[in-house]
């Protein structure tokens, strides 16, 4: 096993070209990145932080790559409707990294049902520890058990994954 590797996630997760990905809480966009490249032209990535100099990051960093498939979006993940995405449209939602961090996680959860499309899997890769105090703070740790109760209300386990040494992955599909 090894430190959470984005490339190798998504690989797992196996989203296919012409998908449309939303990426909450996308960060400087590890994940948005990479499921551009997989989503290829015709596929679209929407990157949703609160943080904008990390969206700011990520636009440079897209434009520098030739990656146009890629919408950055200043939103709130925590409010439903705060992504300002459609409901409805994604193939795909990843939350990454950011469970601990949200001091209301239901929320989310509703937010990525409400973009889901019939079908539509959302992908939950969270830490497992804090690894020495390099990730969240063990009192903030969403365990993968938490994550699956979480989401378990409004979808349905698809599978789990490796998703590195200090990570765990989750994919849910959404009920119909």
């Amino acid at each position: 096993m090894n430190f959470s590797d984005p490339q190798k996630n998504i690989e797992s997760i196996g989203i296919g070209e012409g998908s449309v990905v939303v990426d909450l809480g996308s960060g400087s966009g590890f994940y948005s990145m990479i499921a551009a490249q997989k989503v290829g032209p015709e596929g679209r990535v929407y990157a949703v932080d609160v943080q904008k100099e990390l969206l700011d990051r990520l636009k440079t960093n897209a434009e520098n790559q030739h990656l146009n498939n890629i919408e950055i979006i200043w939103g709130d993940v925590e409010r439903v409707g705060g992504s300002k995405v459609g409901t409805g449209i994604a193939d795909v939602v990843l939350v990454c990294n950011i469970l601990f961090q949200l001091e209301d996680k239901e929320s989310i959860v509703t937010e990525a049902l409400r973009l889901c499309r019939p079908n539509g899997r959302v992908c939950v890769i969270d830490w497992t520890d804090s690894h020495f105090g390099l990730g969240p703070d063990e009192s903030m740790i969403v365990t993968e058990q938490q994550a699956k109760s979480l989401f378990s209300k409004q979808f349905e386990l698809d599978k789990s994954f490796d998703a590195g040494e200090h990570h765990y992955g989750l994919v849910f599909r959404k009920n119909n």
